[in-house]
C-alpha cells in the first residue's frame, strides 16, 4: 500500500532515532510500562506520528486501560489504517499512520472498558509525540 509519505529505509534511517526505525518502520513494540505517554494524561493536545507529524489522536481520546501501552478509544477521522496481522500464530488488527504507513500498535476490540467505541488502540510511546496546542482535528 503507498502513503502520501514515503521514503526509503534509508531517509527514515536518517530522520529516525533506531528504536523509533525499528517500531515504526520494522513494526516493532516497547517493553510495556516503559514508554514515555503511557501515563501521560493531559487533558488538551494532539497526539501525531513521530514518523511524519500528521494528527493522530487527541488527549480526550485517551485513556488509562492499565496494559503498559498509551491507549485511546478513537482516532482523529481517516488518521489510522487497520490491516490484519496473522504474526503470533493469532489474529490482530494492526494500526498504522494512513499518512506514512508507520507502525503504530494495534487496536483490540469488546474488552468491556467504559469508551464509546469498546476499542483500545494500544500505541507505542515511540510512535507518537505530542503537542498541548489545541486540537487540530475535530474527534
Amino acid at each position: 500500500m503507498s502513503h502520501p509519505v514515503s521514503k526509503s529505509d534509508n531517509e527514515w534511517q536518517a530522520q529516525l532515532s533506531p528504536e523509533q526505525f525499528r517500531i515504526l518502520r520494522e513494526k516493532g513494540t516497547e517493553a510495556p510500562y516503559t514508554g514515555k505517554y503511557d501515563k501521560h494524561a493531559p487533558t488538551t493536545g494532539t497526539y501525531t506520528c513521530a514518523g511524519c507529524s500528521a494528527p493522530l489522536y487527541t488527549a480526550k481520546q485517551k485513556f488509562k486501560s492499565g496494559c503498559g501501552w498509551p491507549a485511546f478509544y478513537d482516532t482523529v477521522p481517516g488518521a489510522v489504517t487497520r490491516h490484519s496481522d496473522r504474526t503470533f500464530g493469532m489474529e490482530r488488527i494492526e494500526i498504522v499512520c494512513t499518512n506514512c504507513g508507520g507502525h503504530l500498535g494495534h487496536v483490540f476490540k469488546g474488552e468491556g472498558y467504559a469508551t464509546p467505541t469498546d476499542e483500545r488502540h494500544c500505541v507505542n510511546s515511540v510512535s507518537l509525540n505530542f503537542s498541548e496546542e489545541e486540537e487540530k482535528a475535530k474527534a
